[in-house]
């Protein structure tokens, strides 16, 4: 089975050695997105909830790249600095998984890159 890197130049350039996704089979690994705005290249900054809107912007923009939707969606992973945020964080997310939400998880962590507080990678699948 051979991988395919995605990326999509609508979405954040990954700032280390590692891809925006990877389609192996009929699967997509999307890495884990923060709350850049690919059009300005800063950090979005604000309300909880306009960061979370950004992330799930840039995984969109990931999915579409490969061809698929938050529908195709199997599981997230999010990783917040404070879990305090979980409602706030819920709130978007159910926007853009209004049926059948994949499984997921939530985890609060000390510390994510650029020093954001939220952090969302998911998996994909090719229905």
């Amino acid at each position: 089975m051979m991988k395919k890197i995605i990326n999509s130049h609508k979405a954040p350039a990954p700032i280390g050695p590692y891809s925006q996704a990877v389609n192996s089979g009929n699967t997509l690994y999307v890495s884990g997105q923060i709350p850049i705005d690919q059009s300005t290249g800063n950090l979005k900054e604000g309300s909880i909830e306009e960061e979370t809107d950004q992330v799930m912007k840039n995984i969109g923009y990931i999915l579409e790249e490969a061809g698929l939707t938050f529908e195709n969606v199997l599981k997230c992973s999010i990783f917040v600095s404070d879990i305090g945020n979980f409602a706030r964080i819920n709130e978007i997310y159910g926007k853009y998984f209004t049926v059948n939400p994949p499984a997921r998880e939530t985890v609060e962590v000390s510390g994510l890159p650029k020093g954001v507080n939220v952090e969302i990678s998911c998996i994909a699948q090719f229905f």
